[in-house]
């Protein structure tokens, strides 16, 4: 809609699965900066994150953001995964 409107592709995947005592749902929020206001949304209903990072490139500028916008909508747990090592 707004991305594809601006020429923008963002390419997202969602999977859910479950066990016998819990949900699980996984989403990918790319962090494009065009995409924060998406990120929000999906990220208030979350009880963890994973920060995937680039060992080679390093934090990019929106990283630092990304994990302040996780603590604001209430993600009580925050992983760090290493790529690229």
């Amino acid at each position: 809609p707004e991305e594809k409107a601006r020429g923008i592709t963002i390419n997202t995947a969602h999977v859910e699965y479950e066990t016998a005592g819990r949900h699980y749902a996984h989403v990918d929020c790319p962090g494009h900066a065009d995409y924060i206001k998406n990120m929000i949304t999906g990220a208030a209903q979350m009880d963890g994150a994973i920060l995937v990072c680039s060992a080679a490139d390093g934090p990019m500028p929106q990283t630092r953001e990304h994990i302040l916008l996780a603590r604001q909508v209430g993600v009580p747990y925050i992983v760090v995964f290493l790529n690229k090592c």
